[in-house]
């Protein structure tokens, strides 16, 4: 990919670029909505993700162009503006260099700028905290930045951006993941920190992807009223944030809250207690375990965050019944997208057309796509 994305600079510019950089998509293993509620989170970085390439340059223009919406964009090197319509895929990088000065950190001025990805677009594996990461490494590599900033430095610009730019109230779970990827391992965030460590991933698991290509008209503002109602049981609770209580302290308080901001905190609370549990089950190479948990989780976000659709919860449903699953669930933010299946190395592509089936007899001849991934390293200049 670094050659394609030079060679896709080359042929929009005219010219090398001087930094090229990459990162990751990621799998959020599980840990739905704790990231933002100060809880903690497990995810992989997958080996997909965005390419960025840049070169500076001396007349004040910031010029972008995605292979992705196939569009050039210039502005002026000042404060970035939100943009709309079909220009709003920008608004990640830009919301980066707008985010780079409240870290202490130069913006650059004027440069050429593009990204190429091999990530599925709305799949739940987090395009935006990769263009994020890699274009903040870009922007750090040509104002002589990138090696004194720290890594956690860089995952914290993304999420700036995407809270204040983009305005999305995520928590740093994805921006987090692709920071701190591992071959061969997941990224365990304590959002509360945040603190980032690695867990190793057990020989033999395998990702795959079942993409369903739904997604809510609405999903922007549900994500906000979920995280408004956890934010509400919280007050509710006396605390600033879900994790600062416990499922005693909630049950003694029900009454307090809306029936909704109850089943949102009981969802939070007890998937807080499923990454631990996981965690502890990772490191005793115990799948099977691993695998009930997924569902478990998958179980919550369906009727107790209300975050899941008919679509995701067909393919949970027929993954559960397919030889060589350990479990199953959605990844990603929810209201449509992804399911992710952890599986041996004996599923295959008769287990995936069996799933794909079951799936098209439900919802009108519809077929999801489905992608096998592997874990990759972190965000990097390449």
């Amino acid at each position: 990919m670094k050659t394609q994305v030079t060679s896709l600079f080359r042929s929009v510019f005219g010219r090398e670029p001087e930094f090229v950089t990459r990162a990751p998509g990621r799998i959020e293993f599980i840990g739905n909505h704790t990231d933002y509620n100060g809880g903690t989170v497990l995810g992989a970085s997958i080996d997909r993700g965005v390419w960025a390439a840049i070169a500076k340059r001396d007349d004040g223009k910031r010029r972008f162009y995605s292979k992705f919406s196939d569009t050039l964009l210039e502005f002026p090197a000042t404060a970035p503006v939100r943009q709309t319509g079909d220009a709003n895929w920008v608004n990640y990088p830009l919301g980066v260099i707008a985010a780079m000065p409240a870290f202490g950190l130069r913006a650059p001025g004027g440069f050429d700028f593009c990204d190429l990805s091999d990530l599925p677009p709305g799949s739940g594996m987090s395009s935006s905290a990769a263009i994020e990461l890699s274009s903040a490494l870009a922007f750090l590599g040509i104002t002589g930045q990138v090696e004194k900033t720290p890594r956690e430095t860089v995952v914290k610009i993304g999420k700036h951006a995407e809270n204040h730019f983009v305005g999305v109230p995520c928590g740093i779970l994805d921006q987090g993941v692709s920071g701190f990827g591992k071959k061969d391992h997941l990224v365990f965030i304590d959002c509360l920190g945040p603190r980032f460590a690695t867990v190793p991933m057990p020989a033999g698991a395998h990702f795959w992807i079942f993409n369903t290509h739904t997604k809510h008209a609405l999903v922007d503002g549900l994500y906000a009223a979920r995280n408004r109602e956890c934010m509400e049981a919280a007050k509710a609770l006396g605390v600033s944030l879900l994790v600062e209580t416990s499922l005693p302290a909630l049950e003694a308080s029900r009454e307090k809250l809306s029936a909704d901001a109850y089943k949102r905190a009981r969802h939070v609370l007890e998937e807080i207690d499923r990454v631990a549990r996981v965690t502890a089950a990772l490191e005793r190479g115990d799948l099977p375990v691993v695998g009930q948990l997924l569902v478990a989780s998958h179980r919550s976000s369906q009727h107790q965050f209300e975050n899941s659709t008919g679509t995701l919860d067909t393919l949970v449903d027929a993954l559960v019944e397919t030889p060589h699953v350990y479990g199953a669930r959605l990844t990603g933010g929810g209201f449509g997208g992804a399911v992710m299946a952890l599986t041996d190395a004996a599923f295959g592509e008769a287990e995936v057309s069996a799933v794909i089936a079951a799936y098209a007899k439900k919802h009108g001849g519809a077929k999801p796509d489905v992608l096998h991934c592997q874990t990759g390293d972190g965000a990097a200049v390449m």
